[in-house]
């Protein structure tokens, strides 16, 4: 009889190449995907590569997505994305997504991640993959010469560590509202760079954007890698972005598998809010009521995706922002983008006196000066470390796109589901 085993013990017993691994257990895992960005990627590769006269294992398997300094507004930009565009050319990479995106967004969007890969990428939201019933973690650039070179990686075979969330999730709140309230309950290392699990009926309830939205943050978590078990929901997105034959059955955690599980109630959580300068610092909405409000910011891969603008709009329909408010969207892809624009989702967001930034990391990655110093802001972004968006005299609060929009309406920290209704 087997042993009921993990979604991550699955995952990496297929990389490893056996029949089945125990936590604790180290392993040598062959890489299916290798996903780095214009920061991340070849101005710190190319040099050590060169250094050791090494090539490429295998191009195909490797993604460059330009999104950290493009729109190029300065010199030290346009060095660093030259030299991801001349090395992307010279090494002849098929696979090269320039100005289209979050990288984050664009690898899934282009269908680059299934169901039961292994991959890697050059960023701390690189679990991001993990909604699709992937194993993806975040590397740093000389752990990523090795897989790129060798096309493999060792890893510690994690814990895992469910979150189950039974219920369903009310109106005005979203998978954001789930992960602040996981982080603030638990801290950004209560994941112990173990195997985040989310489960249970409001899990399965999301759609796939923000599926992403909960693996992505499982890095704030500090979970190594943030799973979900891939269903239909999985494979009628992945087939939307032109994925056929989507493989998804046995990727789940047997009953019985060992694991740690914390229980929450979709049904019962409210609006959450992060107050500088940490994501832990998470309390309901009701505390921040009146904080006032300079700046509201819809961007980033947590928090700009086509739900999140659809959120957004829901909130902001013919009305708009209070006086003298700075209402920042910078959608996460062109993809996301040009579907909201045909929706009228971005025509409600415009009317409503929002700027429109490029589709790139942006403020998220505290490059572009989006952010205005001194300012109260409240943003969709993951993180509100102390100059983490560019402005080290600024007060970063992070929210769900729906609280971002209510507060950006009132000019204060505001409870989207008295807007709602």
């Amino acid at each position: 009889m087997t042993h009921p085993t993990t979604l991550a013990q699955k995952l990496i017993a297929r990389a490893s190449g056996r029949a089945h691994v125990k936590p604790g257990e180290i392993v040598n895992c062959k890489v299916d995907l290798a996903m780095f960005h214009d920061s991340s990627g070849p101005r710190r590769l190319q040099p050590m590569l060169e250094e050791l006269g090494a090539q490429l294992w295998d191009k195909s398997r490797i993604v460059l997505v330009m999104d950290h300094y493009v729109p190029e507004r300065d010199d030290d930009s346009r060095r660093i994305v030259r030299i991801a565009r001349d090395w992307a050319t010279e090494q002849q990479l098929p696979n090269v997504y320039d100005s289209e995106g979050i990288c984050h967004v664009v690898l899934p969007q282009k269908g680059h991640i299934r169901p039961g890969m292994f991959c890697v990428g050059g960023d701390s939201h690189s679990p991001t993959g993990g909604a699709f019933g992937a194993y993806m973690f975040g590397i740093g650039s000389t752990e990523m010469l090795g897989v790129v070179v060798e096309g493999e990686i060792w890893l510690r075979v994690p814990q895992t560590i469910r979150m189950q969330w039974d219920g369903r999730l009310p109106e005005g709140l979203t998978a954001k509202d789930m992960a602040l309230h996981m982080i603030g309950r638990f801290g950004m290392n209560g994941g112990e760079y173990q195997a985040v699990e989310f489960c249970g009926e409001a899990v399965r309830q999301l759609s796939m954007p923000e599926r992403m939205t909960l693996s992505n943050m499982s890095a704030e978590l500090g979970a190594q890698a943030g799973l979900i078990a891939p269903d239909e929901t999985t494979r009628a997105w992945l087939e939307s972005v032109g994925v056929k034959d989507v493989e998804t059955d046995g990727w789940h955690t047997d009953e019985g598998a060992e694991a740690i599980t914390h229980c929450f109630d979709a049904a019962s959580l409210a609006p959450q809010v992060a107050a500088p300068h940490s994501p832990a610092n998470t309390r309901p909405v009701d505390q921040f009521r009146n904080v006032p409000i300079q700046a509201a910011y819809i961007g980033a891969c947590t928090g700009a995706k086509l739900d999140d603008l659809r959120a957004a709009a829901q909130v902001l329909r013919g009305q708009r922002a209070a006086p003298g408010m700075r209402l920042l969207v910078a959608p996460a892809s062109l993809r996301d983008q040009q579907q909201a624009e045909d929706e009228g989702v971005m025509g409600v967001l415009r009317d409503a006196g929002a700027e429109v930034l490029a589709t790139s990391c942006g403020a998220c990655s505290g490059y572009g000066g989006t952010i205005p110093d001194g300012a109260n802001v409240i943003s969709t972004t993951a993180r509100n470390f102390k100059g983490r968006m560019g402005s080290a005299t600024a007060q970063v609060y992070l929210a769900s796109p729906y609280t971002v929009a209510a507060s950006a309406l009132r000019g204060h920290i505001a409870d989207p589901r008295e807007i709602l209704g």
